[in-house]
């Protein structure tokens, strides 16, 4: 039985979602970010980073979101969640998912935690400025060379799947149109009709 600390609309979700799609046991547990809980105490002792995800497991706590699929991946080899059998396979979705973690991630976050990098208004207002250039850029480069269609690693489907659908839920909110990505569109709405997704945005709904 797993525990992930989540927040609705955040990153975790991507997490979520290969709990759900993977059919294993898990129970969520909302951070509250308007009441800054991330920064709570009793959180801290969970997460000393002060975010989400982190993933309750029986041998300790993980923490950041390719490292928890690689985890669900490895540990559940028979739920297909990502080709961990051969390795050049495995590192290419590695691969996939630390580009939408340490760029994609941060392009977005430049929108509302500007003061991450910076204490001057002018400087955080142009960081939130840029963000709809920058997230257009990198859902390009995912559109044109890393999205081989109809699902990111080709034929299979895979965590790889389940994190691009998190991040693209992201992009009408920081000035991108999904209209002027065709094969991110047609990504996103194949995910839209699969169960575990409808599931799994009810259960955050109901956070």
């Amino acid at each position: 039985m797993y525990t992930l600390f989540t927040s609705p609309g955040s990153c975790s979700f991507a997490s979520h979602l290969a709990l759900e799609e993977a059919g294993l046991p898990f129970a969520l547990s909302r951070v509250n970010f308007a009441a800054d809980a991330q920064r709570s105490p009793e959180y801290l002792k969970v997460n000393p980073k002060g975010r989400v995800p982190a993933l309750a497991t029986p041998r300790g706590i993980l923490t950041e979101t390719p490292a928890i699929l690689a985890f669900l991946a490895q540990s559940h080899p028979e739920t297909g969640l990502l080709p961990v059998a051969d390795p050049f396979e495995f590192g290419q979705a590695q691969s996939f998912n630390l580009y939408l973690c340490a760029t994609v991630h941060v392009a977005h976050a430049h929108k509302g935690r500007g003061t991450r990098w910076a204490d001057d208004p002018a400087a955080i207002a142009e960081m939130r400025r840029k963000v709809p250039e920058t997230m257009a850029a990198c859902f390009g480069l995912i559109e044109r060379e890393m999205l081989r269609g109809p699902w990111v690693l080709g034929e299979e489907f895979s965590a790889c799947d389940v994190y691009l659908f998190a991040l693209t839920r992201w992009l009408e909110g920081d000035g991108v149109k999904l209209s002027t990505l065709p094969r991110v569109e047609a990504h996103f709405a194949r995910m839209m009709a699969r169960p575990a997704v409808q599931r799994a945005l009810a259960a955050e709904a109901a956070l």
